[in-house]
């Protein structure tokens, strides 16, 4: 399926437009006001689960509790994420981060306290619920505020694919720094160092964005008819799950999430089991540093196939990836292949959060965003559960399993069912001057 859209609005008649790249991308005015306090704000999410990790193992010795522990964590967060964008959608982003930001810092607290006081796990699992349903969207609020401020001209919309790998790189850097930052923390200052720095981090980087009020998507119940695009009616509160082409992205997102937690677990036991725990940040962070490189390459690459192919190959790619990690042994081959993992991650995310502007309406696209965002957070926690189990009962290299596994179940649902993340008009048609028209791919 092809879109066609205007490339030439803004360029000099008979010269090609700027190519679409990150230095044009942040000149959009405005940009800067809310993607440093959205660094900021999201920093600490890499954090969390590593964190939870580290110290309930460490007070319970035991990586399977400490991996259901995180599971729960991550189960709430997929549950409440999409909730959470669909009333920053309706109510605007400020209002719900704010008290979002302050009972998650509350909830952190309650979970470390517990874990150093020896609580029984039904009680870690009590703390665990708010904690995750009260993690700051920040992410998807940040890809929002890009599609409601890109899309605003058919000039600018060209800048969609550009700012969806910019938010991937964002998000693999965070990935880099966090997990090293609350190992470090964990293994260097305190057991519960890690998982305290996330929640003062959340609680500090969350206000600072919350206050970024100028470039928020206006709340859906004050929008006017020329304020929507590509579907949906002036005011109209549509769910975002009711797109099909969203319910496939969320099923296949699992699979990244299934890698994320199946990673964090089981590096983590095999640092442990060559009697090095520090190596674990090292090599989740060259895992992460693969990710960031790729997002950084199809950001600067002029695509000529569409997300959905590109989503496809991708995912091919990481299930290919994946199948070798369980019989490596070497801290060098593992680093060299947790890195050809992550290179495979970053395109079949970007992809899939490309999708979502010609897929959903604007009034719902925080909710999308929030519902991809859940489902990783949900494989996470599948995958965290199941490689802690399988690490206590048969070590690491039984962990590295549940990528492969999740990964190929995720290929095979993305095969399958291909045909629905085609978006239902025709395309977009922006003529001007002597209606120079370029088709872009969507396919």
């Amino acid at each position: 399926m092809v879109n066609t859209v205007d490339t030439t609005a803004g360029a000099p008649e008979g010269t090609a437009p700027p190519r679409p790249g990150y230095g044009q991308l942040l000149r959009t005015p405005g940009a800067w006001t809310f993607l440093l306090p959205g660094f900021a704000a999201r920093q600490p999410f890499a954090m969390l689960t590593i964190g939870i990790v580290l110290l309930v193992q460490h007070t319970s010795g035991s990586y399977g509790s400490a991996g259901i522990v995180a599971a729960v964590t991550g189960v709430s967060m997929a549950l409440f994420a999409p909730q959470n964008g669909k009333l920053a959608d309706r109510f605007g982003q400020r209002a719900v981060l704010v008290p979002g930001v302050l009972l998650h810092a509350a909830s952190v607290t309650a979970l470390t306290v517990l874990a150093l006081a020896g609580a029984p796990l039904w009680a870690l699992f009590l703390a665990a619920v708010p904690t995750g349903a009260s993690v700051p969207q920040v992410g998807p609020m940040v890809r929002a505020r890009w599609a409601a401020v890109l899309g605003s001209s058919d000039e600018r919309a060209r800048l969609l694919p550009t700012a969806a790998a910019f938010e991937s790189v964002t998000d693999e850097f965070t990935f880099v720094i966090g997990p090293v930052l609350a190992t470090a923390l964990c293994t260097g200052v305190h057991p519960a160092a890690g998982l305290i720095a996330e929640g003062v981090l959340t609680l500090a980087g969350g206000l600072l964005f919350a206050a970024q009020r100028g470039t928020q998507p206006k709340p859906a119940g004050r929008r006017t008819a020329g304020s929507e695009r590509a579907g949906g009616s002036a005011g109209a509160r549509v769910s975002a799950l009711s797109v099909p082409g969203v319910r496939v992205l969320a099923v296949v997102f699992l699979g990244i999430g299934s890698v994320f937690g199946g990673m964090q677990v089981s590096l983590t036991a095999f640092a442990e089991e060559i009697g090095n725990p520090g190596a674990n940040g090292l090599l989740y962070g060259v895992f992460a540093a693969g990710n960031m490189l790729a997002g950084i390459a199809c950001g600067a690459v002029a695509w000529k196939i569409g997300p959905r192919r590109r989503l496809i190959a991708g995912y091919a790619g990481l299930t290919l990836a994946a199948s070798g990690l369980w019989a490596v042994h070497s801290v060098p081959v593992l680093a060299g292949l947790g890195l050809l993992v992550g290179l495979f991650i970053a395109p079949a995310l970007i992809s899939g959060y490309t999708l979502i502007e010609p897929l959903v309406p604007a009034g719902a696209r925080t909710e999308a965003f929030t519902w991809l965002t859940g489902s990783v957070a949900l494989g996470q926690a599948g995958a965290v559960t199941a490689a802690g189990q399988l690490a206590d009962a048969h070590g690491a290299s039984a962990g590295f399993v549940v990528p492969l596994v999740g990964t190929a179940l995720a290929l095979i649902t993305l095969v399958a069912l291909r045909s629905r993340l085609t978006p239902k008009a025709s395309g977009r048609v922006a003529a001007r001057g002597m209606g120079h028209r370029v088709p872009v791919a969507v396919d």
